[in-house]
């Protein structure tokens, strides 16, 4: 296998491999600049590791109006008790999940 014919940023040469007969690795290689600017557009639009933001965020606008409603006597007790319940159990499996994805990182490393 070839390294890539590409120059990086700083201006030394790639030193990935070469996609097969070409000369250049997938992130110098011009057929592919389409699918790499799709997916550096994707860049920060997701939580640590891999994580929707938006899931989090939903979360507590639910706490929050789960606590309102409480407040205002809209919900009864009893359900938003067993609500958050649910929303907290749920939140301990996204951080153990995290932690486990950590740990398999830490092994591959």
């Amino acid at each position: 296998m070839s390294l890539c014919s590409g120059i990086r940023a700083d201006g030394g040469r790639c030193r990935a491999q070469a996609i097969t007969d070409t000369d250049w690795c997938f992130n110098h290689h011009p057929d592919y600049e389409e699918q790499r600017r799709r997916r550096a557009s994707k860049g920060g639009k997701r939580g640590g590791r891999g994580r929707p933001q938006v899931e989090l965020a939903d979360i507590k606008r639910r706490l929050s109006n789960l606590a309102d409603g409480v407040l205002a006597e809209d919900v009864d007790k009893g359900v938003a008790a067993v609500a958050s319940q649910v929303l907290n159990v749920y939140l301990r499996a996204v951080s153990v999940e995290m932690k486990v994805r950590e740990a398999e990182e830490l092994e591959a490393a």
